[in-house]
């Protein structure tokens, strides 16, 4: 690349030009295609106008190289002194880095994103990025009243897209009116929703490709997680919780139409809960659930306690 400040490969032809015609050229007699060239070596000082003959005249490279070489030197020092200045400018900001308190930098695929307006924004992107199958685990309280309407638009439009979106809630939500009226909507927009009695963590898979998970209390601040061995070992843990977790006739609960004790006691001895765990899990008496599995084990003429199970595990199967 020429230097700037030096004629180009046109202007040094055309300088040699003008000296074989004995260092002068008129103006009249410069080409158009020469002008650009003229005009150059006239910045650089290599040619003189004089305006009392109308006559470009060459002048002494040397004294040019000269004049050129010391502003080169004049400008190298000037540039010197700011080089030699700038650690002095920036002392204090180098004294507020070295006592900053450090914050280890996110490895692995994994990020922070804080705040819930930036958390909620984030999952409409990745919502769109990965619109293929979304996988979600809330074992507490429903979306807020002033966000349900919103997350049951986004479930449908991203079902109507051609996603599928499965759903695991906790036990709660079969006795809270506003988690089985969310998911009956839910459901009938075409998502799954299951419940798990076992504890589990609140996440959220889109695609299997990233996930969003709780990184602090009241979930303000999330982790975003992305590397592909980590997502896809919170999937196949997703995968079996969702095995283990009740298909609920969320519409029947919905219209006020739940199980009886005894259903409910039933479907739970078939899961293979013990008689306490069950009373335990339905807030009733163990002698109330003895009442009612002794019934049972009358309509299933079942005569111990493991055959009932047995025989009630293969009819839910069914």
């Amino acid at each position: 690349m020429p230097d700037p400040d030096l004629p180009d490969a046109a202007a040094r032809e055309l300088y040699r030009a003008i000296l074989a015609e004995g260092g002068r050229i008129r103006v009249g007699e410069v080409r158009p295609e020469d002008e650009a060239a003229v005009q150059q070596l006239a910045d650089l000082g290599l040619l003189v106008l004089r305006t009392a003959d109308g006559t470009y005249s060459a002048v002494n490279p040397r004294a040019v190289g000269e004049r050129i070489g010391a502003d080169l030197r004049e400008e190298s020092a000037r540039l010197l002194a700011r080089a030699a200045a700038v650690p002095d400018l920036l002392d204090d900001l180098t004294q507020a880095y070295d006592t900053a308190p450090r914050r280890a930098a996110s490895g692995g695929g994994v990020r922070r994103v804080a705040g819930l307006e930036q958390i909620r924004h984030l999952i409409g992107q990745f919502v769109r990025d990965h619109p293929h199958g979304l996988l979600a685990a809330q074992p507490g309280p429903v979306h807020p009243r002033a966000h349900r309407d919103d997350s049951l638009a986004h479930t449908r439009r991203y079902i109507e897209r051609g996603g599928t979106v499965r759903t695991l809630y906790g036990p709660q939500a079969r006795s809270d009116r506003e988690h089985f009226e969310f998911a009956a909507e839910a459901t009938k927009a075409g998502s799954q929703v299951r419940v798990l009695d076992a504890p589990f963590n609140r996440i959220i898979i889109f695609d299997r490709t990233v996930a969003l998970l709780p990184a602090a209390p009241e979930n303000k601040v999330a982790a975003v997680v992305e590397d592909p061995a980590v997502v896809a070992h919170l999937a196949d843990v997703f995968d079996q919780q969702w095995q283990q977790a009740e298909v609920v006739d969320w519409a029947s609960l919905a219209a006020g139409s739940s199980p009886s004790a005894q259903e409910q006691v039933g479907r739970l001895l078939a899961r293979g809960l013990t008689q306490r765990a069950i009373a335990t899990r339905l807030g009733l008496s163990e002698r109330t659930v003895a009442g009612h599995i002794a019934r049972l084990r009358e309509l299933y003429d079942a005569e111990t306690l493991f055959q009932l199970g047995w025989q009630m595990r293969g009819s839910r199967d069914a």
